[in-house]
């Protein structure tokens, strides 16, 4: 989607949609007359006709009396005393939902200053572009065409003051990079898994880094041996699909260690011999968005070239059951030389990540941040809004909670207590890869907790937020890119931008 910053008054718009964020309130804001006035009072009337309030995610679709705007559409925001930047996005998307919907290809955004809750203009430039690229969003690649051609929404115009371009342009900027980076990675998720294999999973990788000037390695099956990766072999070895152990480079000329982001790349999981119900299966094909996270921020880092140094490392497989299998009761060796008995092998995310964060030593990382979709339980303890956050590094997980508010990605932490060890002990190995049905989550964190060595860690399960299973006001069905916004505002902040 394309972005501009616009700094034409309003009513002097020449647009085939406009759509303005309002609050909750019972008449036009003021800062609105001037557009009310060139649009032949439209909005007084229906907001005195009670048609429309204001509330969050409310939207009313308006045909000016007069004026060269072709339709208005007025969308609430709630009360001004309740504006963050996180509901300001979301009115954006709304908005840019609702346009791709009424078929419009373009479309004008502006915010009545009522409505901004003291968000200054860079970061609305930011959240505006962030937002209607969230929301326009939809994947029909696999469909034939229909009866009526697919409208996209191509672009929006930011309408701000003149005296608020410069910074909302920078803004905008931003909030482009970020946008395409989550739209790459919302594209991968999408993907069936017949389609994205492990090896599918590389060659995109391998592609980023020569659009972006990005070192990129791919580890075959020979070479994850060679590496005594055994956690990820021991997935691997039910399915027909080699696995792939993909690192990425990015030097932007940062200062201390480069921080790590690691990914799950799953991209079909069958829960192996300990198969999961056949309800919902095919969701499974999203327990590779951890990988495509990583990869949607090296794509804002490839465009954003900020002064930070990161690495990404992702560990690719399927998870199958076979005559091959792992089987519950097997004893495996990580790549950190730690054995690792299997008491289900449906608990196989966190395997290949132990062997991933074993790797990323070498780097001598300033932080190690993963994100995978690995416990169901995350969702039980905090259901689809929130990302479950562990870590061994307390500064660490307060800057990655702020960047996650900032990202509107937000993030609960859940403690690493030491009795919590217990849940994955092993009688007859040094660890277990899971702890049974209490404090699932935990178990999760704590298994990878036996892998961190020498540098912080912070670990984000986003099992509950990858993906929706409802259509929201905000976002069609399906992939959320969650991750890509916080990973990015983390980096951003580090590099100082």
């Amino acid at each position: 989607m394309k972005s501009a910053i616009v700094t034409s008054p309003a009513g002097d718009l020449e647009t085939p949609l406009l759509a303005v964020i309002v609050p909750t309130g019972t008449t036009v804001p003021a800062s609105l007359a001037a557009l009310e006035r060139a649009t032949g009072g439209v909005m007084a009337r229906a907001i005195a006709g009670g048609d429309f309030k204001g509330k969050r995610d409310e939207t009313q679709l308006l045909y000016p009396a007069a004026g060269k705007i072709q339709r208005l559409l007025i969308v609430g925001i709630g009360k001004s005393a309740d504006v963050t930047r996180t509901s300001l996005r979301r009115a954006a998307a709304v908005a840019a939902k609702r346009a791709r919907v009424l078929g419009a290809k373009s479309f004008a955004l502006l915010v009545a200053a009522e409505a901004r809750g003291g968000v200054k203009a860079r970061d609305w430039g930011q959240l505006a572009v962030e937002g209607a690229a969230h929301g326009a969003w939809i994947f029909t690649d696999l469909k034939q065409a229909g009866e009526e051609p697919r409208v996209d929404v191509e672009a929006v115009d930011v309408v701000v003051d003149a005296k608020d371009a410069k910074e909302a342009e920078a803004g905008r900027r931003i909030g482009a990079a970020i946008a395409a980076g989550a739209r790459y990675t919302r594209h991968l998720q999408m993907l069936p898994g017949n389609v994205c294999t492990p090896t599918y999973l590389a060659d995109q990788a391998v592609a980023l880094g020569k659009k972006h000037g990005v070192k990129v390695t791919v580890l075959d099956l020979a070479a994850i041996k060679k590496e005594g990766m055994g956690a990820l072999l021991a997935v691997a070895q039910g399915s027909e699909q080699e696995p792939r152990f993909i690192t990425l480079e990015y030097h932007g000329g940062g200062d201390g260690g480069p921080v790590v982001l690691v990914g799950k790349g799953v991209t079909f999981d069958s829960g192996g011999i300990s198969i999961k119900p056949a309800q919902s299966m095919e969701d499974m094909k999203y327990d590779m968005s951890g990988a495509a996270a990583v990869l949607g921020a090296f794509e804002v880092l490839g465009t954003l070239k900020p002064k930070v140094d990161v690495i990404g490392v992702i560990p690719s497989t399927e998870n199958l059951p076979s005559g091959t299998a792992i089987k519950p009761g097997d004893v495996v060796k990580s790549h950190l030389g730690k054995t690792i008995e299997i008491v289900n092998t449906d608990a196989e995310g966190r395997l290949i990540l132990c062997d991933a964060l074993s790797w990323a030593r070498r780097y001598k990382p300033g932080a190690v941040l993963d994100a995978a979709t690995l416990t169901g339980a995350v969702s039980i303890a905090l259901g689809k809004e929130a990302i479950g956050l562990m870590g061994t590094d307390e500064a660490l997980l307060g800057e990655v909670r702020e960047a996650g508010e900032r990202a509107g990605e937000r993030c609960w932490p859940l403690p690493l207590w030491e009795e919590y060890r217990e849940l994955v002990k092993s009688d007859i190995a040094d660890v277990r890869n899971s702890g049974g049905r209490s404090a699932g989550t935990i178990a999760g964190g704590w298994f990878l907790r036996e892998f961190v060595e020498g540098f912080p860690w912070a670990h984000l399960d986003i099992a509950g937020t990858a993906y929706t299973d409802s259509e929201g006001p905000h976002q069609v069905k399906g992939p959320t890119a969650i991750g890509v916004r916080l990973f990015s505002e983390f980096l951003l902040r580090r590099a100082g931008a």
